[in-house]
């Protein structure tokens, strides 16, 4: 069966405060770093998985993201899926 590997990229919708980017963004200034206007916190998931084929993959992987990797209610995701190379596999 196929292998596929996947990022998944999760962040706040813009409408929703990000308290922790807000403390980073502060804490870059204290350290002397300037010109940052805008600093958001997400997260980012790595994924491998077998599928019989790249749209079997996508569609695991988008239930995946819909209900358990983000919260609906408050965070957006994006999903970059791509065939795993031979020489990432162990």
């Amino acid at each position: 069966m196929p292998n596929f590997h996947a990022k998944v990229q999760v962040s706040l919708r813009t409408s929703v405060l990000d308290p922790a980017g807000e403390a980073t963004k502060s804490a870059a200034s204290k350290l002397g770093i300037k010109g940052i206007s805008k600093l958001r916190i997400g997260k980012a998931i790595d994924i491998d998985i077998e599928a019989s084929d790249l749209n079997e993959a996508k569609s695991q992987l988008e239930l995946l993201s819909d209900r358990l990797l983000a919260n609906p209610v408050i965070e957006d995701w994006t999903l970059d899926l791509n065939p795993a190379s031979l020489s990432s596999s162990n």
